[in-house]
């Protein structure tokens, strides 16, 4: 893997968020040029801030197609990962024009910049596991399945899987290859966002409180942010290497015995974090959420040879050392870049399969 990216020029859109600080500090491990572009961070505190990775960044709104861009122009990329967003299916439901403009003429914006990009080799659009039309009836989705989505958030996710196969079918067809991945569930060390599972009970454990849970018994995918990014990146080397054989979409997932409930994630995360389990139903009334939502990742096993490497007791253990280790007053930058090579080294040639090719 070291040696594909080693020296590549990335542009890493939504870099300042938990997942893509998560990305940005395995790219630079790996020898990348990275150039980030994204809204500032929104919470405080923040993983971009604790980790503070030293990297060009473009502080700016994707829907302003100026500055959009500018920052392609500037950044010069041969590889582009797409990953900011409006990620909260709850802020859908306050600002659904903000989420279908960010979401879906943000990406428009960003492919429209990419077709002047000259020595482009490839673009990775980051979705969801909601893309799929979900009837709720626990059914595992594949790639072949139709694209939906009910809430704000869910939709534009399925549009922008859609505009991205527009813009590959009209623009790029003679190359470089344009692709989306859909991954599930995820949870780690540095999620502060509001509405999002782990960082609420972190919220409410640290002020001695029981999580307040709006849908306990919802199962979903859960999976440590490590995995989906580490299939991100072996699906770019792909697609750089392999074009004609890998896939327009893919999903990651977890292995099907880490599906769990809210519930279940919140007694297992709490348990590890604070010594004791806790939480009460939320008596209020909420947006409609899918009961059961999860994925099959066959084909990222055959295309990649991508698999899940932790299991769900050890994505619980290393969520909640992370963020012990940080109200610890440990150098988060030190232990997350641990995490990383930990997980190098459980996931083996998984994630970096195509690094012979």
């Amino acid at each position: 893997m070291e040696r594909f990216w080693r020296g590549r020029k990335v542009l890493l859109t939504g870099h300042t968020g938990f997942k893509g600080t998560w990305a940005a500090l395995w790219l630079q491990t790996l020898g990348a040029e990275v150039t980030g572009l994204a809204l500032a961070p929104r919470t405080a505190p923040n993983f971009w801030s604790i980790a503070a990775p030293k990297m060009p960044s473009h502080i700016g709104d994707l829907r302003d197609a100026g500055f959009v861009a500018a920052a392609v122009a500037a950044a010069r990329p041969e590889i582009v990962i797409h990953m900011a967003a409006q990620a909260l299916v709850r802020e859908s439901y306050a600002d659904p024009v903000g989420t279908f403009a960010t979401n879906i003429m943000g990406t428009v914006n960003l492919l429209q910049a990419c077709r002047q990009a000259a020595n482009l080799g490839c673009v990775l659009v980051v979705t969801s596991d909601k893309v799929y039309e979900n009837h709720g009836d626990g059914r595992p989705f594949g790639e072949l399945d139709r694209l939906g989505g009910h809430d704000p958030y869910s939709n534009s996710k399925a549009c922008t899987e859609l505009v991205t196969q527009s813009f590959r079918d009209s623009f790029f067809k003679a190359g470089p290859p344009i692709a989306t991945a859909r991954a599930g569930n995820v949870i780690g060390g540095g999620d502060w966002s509001a509405d999002r599972l782990v960082p609420d009970c972190v919220r409410a454990l640290g002020a001695g409180q029981p999580v307040t849970l709006r849908y306990p018994a919802a199962v979903r995918p859960w999976q440590h942010v490590l995995e989906p990014v580490g299939g991100y990146l072996a699906m770019v080397e792909a697609l750089v290497n392999r074009p004609e054989a890998t896939p327009r979409a893919l999903n990651f997932g977890p292995d099907p015995a880490s599906f769990r409930t809210v519930a279940e994630i919140v007694d297992g995360f709490s348990q590890r974090f604070a010594g004791r389990p806790g939480w009460i139903q939320d008596g209020t009334t909420n947006p409609p959420e899918a009961a059961a939502l999860t994925l099959r990742s066959d084909l990222a096993q055959q295309a990649l040879g991508w698999r899940s490497a932790l299991d769900i007791d050890a994505t619980l253990g290393w969520t909640a050392d992370w963020y012990r280790a940080h109200f610890d007053g440990a150098d988060m930058l030190g232990f997350s870049l641990a995490q990383i090579a930990g997980y190098q080294a459980l996931a083996g040639g998984a994630a970096g399969q195509t690094d012979a090719d």
